[in-house]
């Protein structure tokens, strides 16, 4: 296979930027605040507890379905191979940057296999199966699939054709399937995040420095700035655009009133 040409080299650095901006939000969700507990999550915990009647029961505790929903919404692009910040694209580009290193290939192949494995709607880690009684129908959806269901269908998108298919099992059981898949996809981005920063620091990527460095979190939603009022009767134009001075039309408020009534406001900071 030949050396790719700089533009595909230009685009596998462009993918890897994109992919550096995204994982950095990811990083920055409240469910990565708790590292331990994030990689905790990921595993599905279930507590098991059996009675002294020899009853068994399982338990699963999980965080706010809203908390879980914008850290889906924050993962979902990875999914997607026409996103430029796609997981997949990002290590096909890892794997060329770091081809010299064998042990940073391997780690790309490892990752790609397992994010394959993960994201794939086949069977994984349990197979959910419920029979109605009265009706005598039954259905069977596997971990993934009702995943799939509650993120492209009760979050992201509103798949119909994926929330009939998950419908038996109701909102519960899509996102009990869900919360594990979100918290893994966390992990996996955190880690090839990390992984890129070492690799920058070798200088093995050339990256743009401001993707590490630019605000990708709002850490406080309010403010407070200084602004300019201007009144003019109604249809005077307004600046062409910011540089553009205000005509003699567009009086400051307070100050001297216009001849007509003044119904227009034109704030400016």
């Amino acid at each position: 296979m030949g050396q790719p040409s700089e533009e595909v080299i230009a685009r596998y650095r462009a993918n890897l930027e994109q992919f550096v901006l995204r994982a950095r939000r990811i990083e920055g969700h409240s469910l990565a605040a708790d590292w331990d507990a994030l990689v905790s999550l990921a595993s599905a915990p279930l507590k098991l507890r059996i009675s002294e009647g020899g009853e068994a029961r399982m338990r699963q505790e999980f965080p706010p379905e809203e908390v879980v929903e914008s850290a889906a919404a924050r993962v979902r692009p990875l999914l997607l191979e026409t996103d430029a910040c796609g997981y997949l694209k990002s290590l096909k580009a890892v794997t060329y940057f770091c081809r010299s290193v064998p042990s940073d290939v391997a780690w790309a192949k490892a990752a790609k296999a397992e994010w394959k494995t993960r994201t794939h709607e086949g069977v994984l880690g349990y197979r959910l199966m419920v029979g109605d009684l009265a009706t005598g129908d039954t259905a069977d959806m596997s971990d993934q699939e009702l995943a799939m269901a509650w993120i492209y269908g009760d979050v992201v998108h509103h798949d119909a054709e994926r929330l009939q298919e998950a419908d038996p099992f109701g909102l519960s059981g899509r996102f009990r399937a869900a919360v594990p898949l979100v918290a893994w996809m966390m992990v996996a981005a955190i880690e090839l995040l990390t992984f890129l920063r070492f690799l920058q620091e070798r200088g093995e990527l050339a990256l743009r420095a401001e993707v590490f460095e630019t605000e990708v979190i709002l850490r406080s939603t309010e403010w407070e700035y200084p602004a300019q009022i201007r009144t003019a009767p109604v249809g005077t134009p307004p600046p062409a655009d910011a540089l553009t001075s205000y005509s003699d039309e567009w009086a400051p408020w307070p100050g001297t009133a216009p001849t007509t009534k003044p119904s227009t406001t034109h704030p400016r900071s």
